[in-house]
């Protein structure tokens, strides 16, 4: 078991040994050598060829991060890690979309790339490893299109299997004039995925072939027109899925049916505190607690966390109990760490990542540790995460 790795220890990460690695594309890796004190910033590079992903450590007793070192590559907006966390890979949001693969270390250090490979279409802004290895998927915003990409026994990205055109438009003239996959989040053990996008107000299903790489289409659920879907969490019970509208503030809970492959939308609730007009507000991230009793949603132009009680009746008609600010502007993206006590919040727009305490018990935020600054930051990823 590696020992855990505190914020003071000062780490080389460019160049970082990749030797030794369990395998990324064949069975999933030990989750002991994951460091819980670890975190992956993924940013816009703004033209700087210097800036890329952020390799950063928290602090055992307030979680504030420290920036340990910079790993360039270009505009990594979104990153994910394999299972056991032995590869880390980011989206490389661009005209000619990529995906750039990186060897992790023990320690959490990222080392040299392993390889990129096209994304499958323009600009991807979220990719997803499917959970046995071996497969990538991307949501490429530009294009509107799905990728399926094969990835190596070592875990570097390879050939596009396969690109799932996207189509169709929405009411909004200026963000919805075509097709715009924002999200893929392989479900059950991999074997069925879905595609949100905001431009089609579509939640689309697929039946995944991991022994051929292919994706077969099941169904497209259409959301409110106008809407926007952009992201979603499915509940740990596996009966509701959580779609967030970034176009109109709303928190949309569908019923789901993984066994006759079924989403069914129902209760539509704001995520904005009453009277509150969501003119210039464009909610970003969503996730629900492990333990299934609280969902959380951030507000950008409103700069704020969104807590809804999502337990037994709220499950299909999420209650929003508070609205917290997100300590900077524009949360774009937020996780738990492994303890679910913290909440970290990638604010695009000030450049900073904040830390929230949570308690579990309450769902209830309050300020935490201090921010860390990292330009244009649009992802948080800790090496673990509650279970």
């Amino acid at each position: 078991m590696t020992p855990q790795v505190s914020r003071r220890t000062m780490l080389s990460v460019i160049g970082a040994t990749a030797g030794g690695l369990p395998l990324a594309g064949g069975a999933a890796a030990s989750p002991a050598r994951v460091d819980p004190f670890r975190f992956y910033l993924g940013a816009y590079s703004g033209g700087d060829p210097a800036h890329g992903i952020g390799v950063a450590s928290a602090d055992e007793a307030s979680g504030a991060l420290a920036l340990d070192g910079v790993v360039p590559t270009a505009d990594p907006s979104f990153l994910a890690l394999s299972a056991g966390a032995t590869v880390l890979y980011a989206a490389n949001e661009k005209d000619d979309g990529g995906v750039t693969a990186f060897a992790v270390a023990d320690d959490g250090t990222v080392g040299a790339p392993l390889g990129s490979a096209p994304s499958g279409g323009a600009h991807p802004c979220h990719l997803a490893v499917h959970p046995a290895g071996g497969h990538l998927f991307t949501a490429n915003y530009g294009s509107g299109t799905v990728g399926v990409v094969a990835l190596g026994e070592d875990g570097a990205p390879g050939e596009v299997l396969q690109v799932v055109q996207h189509t169709g438009s929405g009411p909004d003239p200026d963000r919805q004039e075509g097709p715009h996959a924002h999200q893929v989040v392989p479900v059950g053990g991999g074997e069925r995925l879905f595609a949100v996008d905001l431009g089609t107000d579509s939640v689309h299903l697929y039946a995944f072939d991991a022994a051929a790489g292919r994706l077969t289409p099941e169904a497209e659920v259409k959301l409110a027109p106008g809407s926007g879907p952009r992201h979603l969490v499915v509940h740990p019970g596996g009966r509701t899925v959580y779609v967030l509208g970034e176009l109109d503030s709303t928190l949309t809970a569908c019923a789901y049916d993984a066994e006759a492959g079924t989403l069914t939308p129902g209760t539509a609730v704001a995520t904005l505190p009453d009277g509150t007009s969501p003119e210039g507000n464009f909610p970003a991230a969503i996730l629900v607690s492990s333990d299934g009793r609280f969902v959380y949603a951030s507000n950008r132009g409103h700069d704020s966390v969104a807590v809804f009680s999502v337990e037994g009746d709220d499950e299909a008609a999420p209650r929003l109990i508070a609205t917290h600010p997100c300590g900077g502007a524009g949360p774009r993206h937020m996780i738990l760490d492994a303890a679910g006590t913290r909440l970290y919040i990638a604010n695009q727009t000030t450049g900073s990542v904040a830390v929230l305490d949570r308690d579990p018990a309450t769902g209830a935020l309050s300020p935490g540790g201090g921010d860390l600054g990292f330009a244009r930051v649009s992802c948080v990823l800790p090496a673990a995460t509650a279970p």
